[in-house]
């Protein structure tokens, strides 16, 4: 009689080996947001680091494993994180997952999805007073760091700008003769050239002023201990967090560039298609969001179906 063979599971390859092979080559921001979706998994699941808690999550089995993340989606809505933070985290290890079914590691997939967003966001941020007023506040330092948070404000509310588009910025990126910036946009390979409105420049110049003209990151950091080091995105929440806490406003990165929409929408008379080519959304129904959002199109035929009655 034949005994038919049944390949045994293959023995999961050495965490560190996998963990280097799935964050290499990423971009230093989405490098910097693995990496810590995996250390959060890791303290999680109690390893003392990323490498072990790839071994502790590779080593269970299919079901044992999404048991796991099934757990760890649960901490991460329990503690009232964002439905983007959740999902992000959730997707990390999906794909860490993913790339050693790939390698030939593991014959499973992580299945836990993500938990639902809401459906609606507040798409106004602080308003155009509110960004003055973090100007300002910003501004109110005469020193170094001063220069630097005004010119970060500036461009992440002037031109729009995300986070991880800011922080990526370097030194060789910025023409201030031109009266421009290169910048590598959400999604897009190469850098495109965006003209600099006269305020954003001066800011820009009094940044590189105190900053000085060396090669390197335009935006770094000034505390003793990472002097000198490129801004991450956590650094940039951080700054335009605590000068929103010092002009008595709830203000994070993203709400400048949502105050910029909003305000180029007002300023453009609803032009959905141009404040698109400042927005560099890919869908113009994004535009939409923000358009019904700052004309309370919903509000205004609440309004009128009540007056009927």
């Amino acid at each position: 009689m034949i005994t038919a063979l049944v390949p045994a599971e293959p023995r999961p390859l050495a965490p560190p080996d996998l963990v280097a092979a799935f964050l290499a080559g990423r971009k230093a921001t989405t490098l910097d947001a693995y990496r810590r979706s995996l250390e959060d998994f890791a303290r999680f699941a109690g390893g003392a680091s990323i490498d072990d808690a790839a071994r502790s999550l590779l080593s269970r089995g299919h079901g044992e494993a999404n048991r796991l993340a099934l757990a760890y989606r649960a901490d991460l809505v329990g503690r009232d994180l964002a439905p983007a933070t959740v999902n992000a985290r959730l997707a990390a290890l999906r794909s860490l997952v993913k790339l050693a079914g790939t390698l030939g590691l593991v014959r499973w997939r992580l299945e836990v999805p993500g938990v639902k967003a809401k459906a609606y966001r507040d798409t106004r941020g602080p308003g155009r007073e509110g960004v003055r007023a973090i100007v300002q506040k910003a501004g109110a330092r005469i020193d170094a760091k001063g220069a630097r948070d005004v010119a970060l404000v500036r461009l992440l509310h002037d031109l729009g700008l995300r986070r991880a588009e800011a922080v990526a910025l370097d030194v060789a990126d910025v023409d201030l003769e031109a009266g421009a910036v290169f910048i590598v946009g959400k999604g897009r390979g190469e850098k495109e050239r965006f003209s600099l409105p006269d305020p954003t420049a001066a800011a820009l110049k009094a940044w590189l002023d105190a900053r000085g003209l060396e090669p390197g990151p335009l935006f770094v950091n000034l505390d003793r201990a990472a002097k000198g080091h490129r801004l991450t995105g956590r650094s940039v929440h951080r700054v335009i967090k605590a000068l929103g806490t010092r002009t008595g406003i709830d203000a994070r990165p993203h709400g400048l560039r949502h105050a910029a929409i909003t305000e180029a929408l007002d300023k453009t008379g609803g032009d959905v298609r141009a404040v698109q080519r400042f927005s560099r959304h890919a869908d113009v129904r994004t535009l939409q969001m923000y358009d019904d959002a700052r004309t309370d199109l919903a509000g205004r035929v609440a309004r009128l179906v009540a007056d009927e009655l």
